[in-house]
């Protein structure tokens, strides 16, 4: 199953807006962009079919990472932190359209 990516990375200052979200696997997200999540400013945005997004922000010194399933028209989000090994396990079970059910544990959190 394929997904539309965005996310920028502050060491290497790679980026990918929403708007050229490029495609890729879950394998590949896994594979390739989980681990460069390092700084607090580090983000990745997955896309689903539907186009609801999965964001991933890194909290740098915890060792964690906020999840989040934004709702734009609420200015909230449905969220929880992850660890990484959490976070691989979930790139391995994405389902093809994005729902806070598949995700255990999240909680409304206004912006």
């Amino acid at each position: 199953m394929h997904y539309r990516v965005f996310y920028f990375f502050e060491r290497s200052g790679e980026s990918v807006s929403s708007a050229s979200a490029v495609e890729m696997s879950a394998k590949a997200i896994r594979e390739q962009l989980l681990g460069r999540l390092h700084s607090e400013d580090d983000y990745l945005g997955i896309i689903d079919e539907q186009d609801n997004v999965l964001q991933i922000m890194c909290e740098p010194g915890e060792d964690r990472f906020w999840v989040e399933l934004p709702l734009e028209a609420a200015r909230a989000s449905y969220g929880r932190f992850m660890s990484m090994m959490e976070l691989e396990e979930l790139t391995l079970t994405l389902p093809q359209v994005f729902d806070r059910t598949h995700i255990v544990g999240l909680k409304y959190r206004p912006w």
